[in-house]
């Protein structure tokens, strides 16, 4: 349909958003621009587009940047330039990666970016810099990470060593797939010899033996998305996905030794790095084999979300992940902001031998327990256990995302049977999934009782002894109508107590 020659479209950027910032990733195999807006924990990227164009294939050989790829990397720049204008992302700036630092012809194709992008800082970065910024980027995600860091590019890998949370030795090789593969000729059983000699001279590599190795890149990204697909697992997030250190083993032999035929029928195998993703999988294998690591967990963040950490004040880059993400959707969604801390208060009688991880899940399910306020009465649960579920929160592990969706959504009363709940049950054991029902349980009479207002909810309280689960009401506002008793008997029951409910 036309629309009437009246209509008009805004011809400059949405006033009043939060701020936003913008950081360009430029890569030996890809240019990426990702603009975040916020100062929150949790990075929100409201932009993010990548091309693959291959900038430092044949710098083994030649010495210089891929000649063909250099005007596509200005016009494509250029480009991004113009886009993060007008987004208002200020600042803006160019990190540029071993590609350029390693190019006879890298500053003068910088000089040229330069001349393109007025006013945006252009970071040659070297490798330790490099190394520093993915560190910062996955303890974003990981803050307690303990193991072995390793970001994978086209033209080197960079490898941190983790304390619980904290950078320790660092070194960045010659590694990445681009380059690996130009090394070897393109001969998978050759690049095994020299990720080999390259890893083993890394002595440090050894500390981590039975932690774990976190994984940063889009070739390793890849992988993970071909063994999400291969296993119709449930989830489709790398960030946080992990692989057992023998599923890690089987699936880099797996690709190491398949024809291009083969790569190309693989489901989730992304075309564009069919070329690069043998020789990622020898890195990985032999990476696996030098640290001894016990699993691989996958991380969407680094570099860019190492740039980003920088900008937010300590106060807030120190916070818990999960809480923060909660308190942003909350805030978004919800209707009461003192709600959260009221039923925390309110639950506590029957969570009192609660471990610290399931009070911190308990804090975020409390947080979250309202964001269905403003969807159809219909698909509250759904709507409210498909945005926890995907949310981009990225301290969230994917048992996390699963029980506090399962959580929320049963606090709104979905049909036990209902299909889409299936995502979740299928990520958490029995033990999780009890603990979800009852919180949700519990939340649902809590919502009963007040109508989400901590005025109503002040005039209750659960009180636990060793056969019996009691509500107490105040009775001036409150009472207990057949929906609340028979919550209060379902409660009870999970709890293998019996229920009663008494008013003053």
């Amino acid at each position: 349909m036309d629309l009437p020659d009246t209509a008009t479209f805004p011809s400059t950027p949405l006033s009043g958003h939060p701020p936003r910032c913008g950081v360009v990733d430029l890569g030996s195999n890809s240019v990426r621009l990702v603009v975040f807006e916020g100062r929150g924990r949790n990075p929100l990227a409201i932009f993010n587009e990548k091309a693959v164009l291959g900038l430092g294939r044949g710098l083994q050989s030649t010495g210089r940047l891929n000649e063909e790829a250099v005007p596509q990397a200005l016009t494509v720049m250029a480009r991004y330039y113009a886009v993060a204008r007008a987004m208002g992302a200020d600042p803006v700036e160019v990190l540029a990666t071993a590609a350029v630092r390693d190019a006879e012809n890298g500053p003068a194709f910088a000089a040229a970016l330069g001349q393109r992008l007025p006013g945006v800082p252009i970071h040659i970065l070297d490798g330790e810099e490099e190394a520093r910024f993915s560190a910062d980027g996955v303890l974003m995600g990981f803050p307690s990470a303990d193991g072995i860091l390793g970001d994978l590019g086209g033209g080197s890998l960079e490898l941190v060593e983790l304390n619980q949370g904290h950078v320790g030795n660092m070194v960045s090789l010659p590694l990445g797939a681009i380059r690996l593969s130009d090394r070897a000729g393109g001969d998978v059983v050759k690049a095994r010899g020299i990720a080999e000699t390259e890893l083993s001279a890394v002595k440090w590599l050894s500390e981590g033996k039975e932690r774990d190795l976190y994984l940063v890149g889009g070739a390793w990204r890849a992988l993970a998305k071909i063994h999400i697909a291969q296993t119709a697992y449930p989830l489709s997030i790398v960030h946080h996905y992990v692989l057992r250190r023998e599923e890690a083993r089987d699936l880099c032999g797996l690709v190491m030794t398949a024809t291009r035929r083969t790569l190309e029928r693989l489901p989730g195998a992304p075309s564009k790095r069919l070329q690069d993703l043998p020789f990622a999988a020898v890195a990985l294998r032999r990476l696996l084999r030098v640290t001894g690591a016990r699993r691989v967990v996958f991380s969407a963040n680094g570099l860019r979300e190492g740039w980003y950490a920088r900008l937010l004040p300590q106060a807030v880059r120190t916070e818990d992940p999960l809480l923060a993400a909660g308190r942003e959707m909350a805030n978004q969604f919800g209707r009461d902001t003192a709600m959260p801390q009221a039923l925390m208060d309110w639950t506590a009688p029957i969570c009192s031998q609660e471990s610290p991880a399931h009070t911190a899940l308990r804090k975020a399910a409390c947080l979250l327990s309202d964001i269905g306020a403003h969807d159809h009465p219909d698909y509250r649960a759904e709507q409210s256990f498909l945005r926890v579920l995907r949310q981009p929160g990225i301290g969230l592990d994917h048992h996390d995302r699963a029980f506090l969706a399962l959580a929320v959504a049963l606090r709104y009363e979905p049909e036990a049977d209902a299909s889409w709940l299936g995502a979740a049950r299928m990520l958490l054991d029995s033990a999780a999934i009890r603990h979800a029902e009852i919180l949700g349980a519990v939340l649902r009479l809590a919502y009963t009782l007040s109508g989400g207002t901590t005025e109503l909810l002040s005039r209750t309280s659960l009180h636990l002894t060793d056969r019996a689960l009691m509500l107490r009401l105040a009775g001036d506002g409150v009472f207990a109508g057949d929906s609340v008793q028979r919550r209060v008997e379902t409660l009870a029951s999970m709890l293998g107590l019996e229920g009663a409910v008494e008013t003053a």
